[in-house]
């Protein structure tokens, strides 16, 4: 357990602790390129484990995952082979001018651009990288959530699982960082086989729906999709055949927007 971030460097601990046996996060990345009659060549921009990317690939897609973590690359590859795995930071990649038809970038993994350059760097690399008409499609954490909401904020969340004879218990605990306009976490870790505790940190950009029509305005996107559900990590979650909502009002974002030709 000696890892600043014990779930992204142990791929196999992070299936355990958040597993997707109904694949339903691809599935609705799925049912999204298909409404819109997106192409086949499809790049899952932080793939993590791999398990969206092997379930787009036998969709009939031929997918290309890329991340930063070699970790997480070496265990899709092994575990969910059948794309081609890549390492690539988000901030900015080179795969290819008008290589992909689509792009996709589940989990919040878009919110890890903290800062303007950061965000302006992913959307660019995403319009050089779709051909003309390609389509982003995006799920995350909504910002302007917290606008006036605590419930997140007022209690830490308390988690667990057990993987391989071990139990691991998490205390999460989520604080808005205004100026920086970060929603940043820390998790402590614990097991009970003795090893150490881990503590973890992270943060998400605070995006807002206006926020978001804006820049990816400003670079070249039409926004056809963006509504707070259903979707994969929405309560109740997302079912085969569902449409998206109209409001933009509570935890999570679901994006899909077009290059413009």
């Amino acid at each position: 357990m000696n890892s600043g971030n014990l779930l992204t460097d142990h791929p196999e601990l992070y299936e355990a602790r958040f597993p997707d046996r109904d694949h339903l996060a691809a599935r609705w990345a799925e049912d999204c390129l298909r409404r819109h009659g997106d192409g086949k060549r499809v790049l899952d921009i932080g793939c993590g484990t791999g398990r969206d990317a092997e379930y787009l690939q036998h969709a009939g897609r031929t997918v290309t995952g890329a991340d930063l973590s070699e970790a997480m690359l070496a265990h899709a590859r092994e575990r969910h082979p059948g794309p081609e795995y890549v390492s690539a930071d988000l901030t900015g990649f080179e795969l290819g001018a008008g290589a992909f038809d689509a792009v996709v970038c589940l989990d919040s993994a878009l919110l890890y651009c903290h800062t303007n350059d950061q965000l302006d760097g992913f959307l660019a690399s995403c319009r050089r990288a779709l051909a003309p008409g390609g389509l982003l499609v995006a799920e995350m954490r909504n910002g302007a959530y917290f606008l006036g909401r605590t419930d997140l904020l007022d209690t830490p969340a308390v988690g667990g699982f057990s993987w391989r004879g071990t139990a691991y218990r998490s205390v999460t605990t989520l604080t808005v960082d205004r100026t920086a306009g970060l929603l940043r976490r820390v998790r402590d870790w614990t097991a009970d086989d003795g090893t150490p505790p881990v503590q973890q940190r992270s943060a998400w950009r605070l995006l807002f729906p206006q926020e978001l029509r804006h820049v990816l305005a400003a670079h070249g996107f039409d926004v056809l999709e963006l509504h707070d559900g259903p979707g994969p990590r929405t309560e109740p979650p997302w079912q085969e055949g569902e449409l998206p909502g109209e409001t933009a009002d509570a935890d999570r974002l679901h994006l899909v927007a077009r290059r413009r030709h």
